[in-house]
Parts: C-alpha cells; structure tokens; sequence
C-alpha cells in the first residue's frame, strides 16, 4: 500500500445537516461540494422542500451533506396566509420546519449557514435558539456571502452571530466563489467519525432521476414567475418512458392552487409553458446523458398546501 493512501482505520464517514433560515445558500453550499447541482437554487424563499442528500466522496473520507428546508417563523407566514384568506401557514410550511429541525439530531454534524452579509435577525436567533435546546451535535458557524460585507462591518456582524448559539468552530465562507470552502470542509472532517463508504463512491445524491426532474422543472418556473405562484407550485411525473437507448419521453404535470396561476404559467399562446419546457428539458438532459422529450401540463389543485394526503402524494411528507 502506498503510504499517502489512509488506512481503513482512518477513513471516515458521516451526516452533515446544512441548517438555517431559508435563502442563506445552503444548496449551493451543498452543490459546490458535490460538484453536481443536486439541489435546485433560486432567489425564492422555500426553494428547498425536503431533505436531500449530497455525497462527497474522497479517498479519505466520504461525507454525506443534508440540504434542509430553511428554518422559518411559521407565525409570520400564518398571518400571511390570513391575509390572502387563510388562518394559519400551510401544511406543507409546517412539515418543511419539521423536517429541518428532526435533522439537527440525525446527523454527525451541524452546519449553522447564516447570512453574514448582514445583521442576524429574529429568526436567526430563533434558530440559534432551537440548537441551543435541542442539538446535541457539534455546531459549525458558517457565515456566508462574505464578499458582499463591507470591511467595517466584519467584527460587529460576525460578534452578532457568535452571539446566537454555542458553536465548536466557525467560519466566514463564500458559497458561490468557494472562498473558504476547504477550510470549513477540513473543520467538518475533524469532528465525522471514523467509518466505511455509506454509499457507492461514483454516487453524488439519494435523489432517483424522476425526483432530480420534478425539481428541475419546478426551478425554471421559479425563475420565471413571481408574487403567490412560485409557493403554490408542485410537479409531479406521469409518465417516464426509456423510449430508445437515446431517447427518454418525460411526462409531468405542474400543479397551481388556482386558475389565475394556471394562465400565469402557460402565458400567451402557450408561450410561458413553452420557455419552462425547453429550460427544464436542457437541464434533464444533463443528467440522464441523452435526449429528452418533455411534455409539461398544467392542472389545479386546490389547497393542496393544506392537505397531508396531497403532500404524501407529492413525495413532500415524511409519513
């Protein structure tokens, strides 16, 4: 054996959970250590809807990242929903928090991903909160987006966020340009136990393909919509047809709460869907490796935000 390689006592393996307020980065933290976008990436609050497991695999270790909804004030999104004729956040906003929270304590490791290009607000110190009570992990800080804080503000910001919860190490990071990547890495790999491959070493997430294409469709929409519809959108896949070794047939349905949300997705003459298609279908490609035909409908569905069985059909439930 040649002596740089470790030794089978020395590998090591383990869960990290991701964890923070929605749009902090967390997934494109998580894709840019996979090297695969396994998890979709916009502007929008809630892009993330479950969980979902990013594999980083090395000769020394393998790592298996854990993308969690982001945290979020379930009051605050209640009285949102009031005010557009609800009485309370959605089901599925309930189950989303529930799913990040159940993860703090199923991991090796707990990564606290903070906006650091600004003041921590409530509900960064929420979450704080409910690591300080309930994590018995040990806590990284990461402070992301670090090159958009100005010079003068490093110290008082990163003291704010120090400030929010007991941490074993922290760490100011970009996620998109990588600065600092390695070194938060090196900080994860020195708490994960020592442990076998969890998984095969060319395997890069847990998603199936039919799982990685629901979200690829429903990213082009959220780049492409605005306002209420982005939170009222699911896919699911009807019809997945291997039709030639080169040619895959790709059903799906995205589904709206409303009419008003059906004619906003298929826009004038169809021109709206038609975009979403082509997008979609680009980025699809790129991971079965060949061409795809894909045919995209649109249906409403009323309140299925509200409905368990809705979300146990969609794959958005745990139960």
């Amino acid at each position: 054996m040649n002596s740089t390689e470790p030794t089978a006592s020395s590998h090591k393996s383990g869960f990290v959970a991701i964890v923070g307020k929605p749009n902090v980065g967390k997934s494109t933290l998580v894709n840019a250590y996979v090297g695969a976008k396994i998890a979709i990436v916009s502007n929008k609050p809630q892009t993330t809807r479950r969980v979902i497991r990013g594999i980083l695999t090395r000769p020394d270790a393998q790592v298996i990242f854990v993308d969690t909804p982001g945290i979020h004030d379930l009051a605050a999104h209640g009285r949102s929903s009031k005010a557009h004729g609800g009485n309370r956040a959605p089901l599925l906003n309930r189950v989303m928090v529930d799913a990040a929270t159940r993860a703090v304590n199923e991991v090796d490791v707990v990564v606290f991903l903070v906006d650091g290009s600004r003041m921590p607000d409530q509900e960064d110190a929420r979450i704080g909160k409910l690591l300080d009570a309930r994590c018995q992990m040990p806590v990284l800080l990461a402070l992301n987006k670090m090159d958009l804080l100005k010079p003068q503000h490093v110290q008082p910001v990163t003291e704010a966020f120090w400030a929010l919860a007991k941490h074993a190490d922290w760490m100011r990071v970009s996620a998109t340009r990588g600065d600092n990547s390695d070194q938060l890495l090196d900080q994860i790999l020195a708490r994960l136990p020592e442990g076998p491959e969890l998984y095969p070493a060319d395997q890069v997430t847990d998603q199936n393909l039919q799982a990685i294409a629901t979200e690829l469709i429903r990213e082009q929409v959220l780049a492409r919509t605005r306002q209420e519809v982005p939170h009222a959108v699911a896919v699911a896949i009807e019809q997945w047809e291997d039709r030639r070794a080169d040619l895959t047939h790709i059903s799906a349905t995205i589904y709206v709460e409303r009419e008003s949300q059906k004619a906003i997705l298929i826009g004038a003459g169809g021109a709206m869907l038609k975009e979403i298609g082509q997008r979609a279908r680009a980025e699809i490609e790129s991971w079965v490796g060949h061409q795809v035909y894909l045919e995209l409908w649109v249906k409403v569905w009323d309140k299925w935000r509200e409905r368990a069985e809705s979300l146990r059909e969609l794959g958005l439930s745990a139960d």
